[in-house]
């Protein structure tokens, strides 16, 4: 029996907006999916320092638990080692490709021994609204992903880049899948940019993706509770 969890969201197109509730029974964190290779190994660099093996292959999917996925505005994480990451986010739901963004909220001294388990760790946040995929497919490339850390009282812009930066969505799809669309119920991270002044843990992360050709933006926030380490 495949686990599955329900997410209210909103489907929101150019004719118009509706409410629904989506089933999601299955979540992968596409990893290490950039074009530029200089950029990817600037980000790659960026966790060895912080002590992140280098990975296998590029890209590389990790599996999660559907029921990390979550629109919430507060998430639990243990201690003060975790971070977010803006990603594009793509959901197959009802026949229909979507897109929305998302953090890949991880671990990040978890994942200094254990990627995997790392992206387990932390529920992974995606804004409530989603546009469909056929709406910004033609101009993919110039979708605009920036995020934003609450550190000590003090928003700061923490990474900022466009879609080109990433693998096209169809080909993290086809590089998954084997060719074929995603199953219904799955939910894709795209993966992410490098940060700005390092990697650093936040009290508070916003995440937007905006589409200057049509004029919109999605846009998320989440506060990140600390939970003790009692042993």
């Amino acid at each position: 029996m495949t686990s599955s969890i329900q997410l209210p969201v909103t489907f929101q197109s150019r004719s118009g907006a509706r409410s629904a509730t989506i089933s999601v029974q299955n979540a992968v964190i596409a990893g290490w999916t950039g074009r530029d290779v200089q950029a990817m190994e600037k980000h790659i660099r960026e966790l060895e320092e912080i002590g992140v093996p280098r990975p296998k292959t590029t890209p590389i999917y990790y599996r999660v638990a559907a029921a990390r996925v979550t629109t919430a505005d507060e998430i639990q994480a243990a201690g003060g080692d975790s971070s977010g990451e803006v990603e594009f986010v793509l959901i197959q739901s009802g026949g229909e490709l979507w897109v929305t963004v998302g953090s890949d909220h991880t671990d990040r001294k978890v994942e200094t021994y254990g990627i995997t388990v790392s992206k387990q760790m932390c529920d992974k946040p995606i804004a409530s609204v989603l546009w469909p995929f056929a709406e910004v497919a033609d101009h993919w490339d110039s979708l605009l992903l920036r995020s934003y850390a609450h550190i000590g009282g003090k928003r700061e812009l923490y990474q900022e880049g466009r879609a080109v930066a990433m693998r096209p969505a169809r080909e993290l799809i086809e590089k998954y899948t084997g060719g074929g669309p995603l199953p219904d119920g799955t939910v894709m991270y795209g993966g992410t940019f490098a940060v700005k002044g390092g990697i650093r843990p936040a009290d508070r992360f916003e995440i937007e993706m905006v589409d200057e050709t049509l004029n919109r933006k999605i846009s998320h926030a989440y506060a990140i509770a600390q939970l003790p380490i009692m042993g």
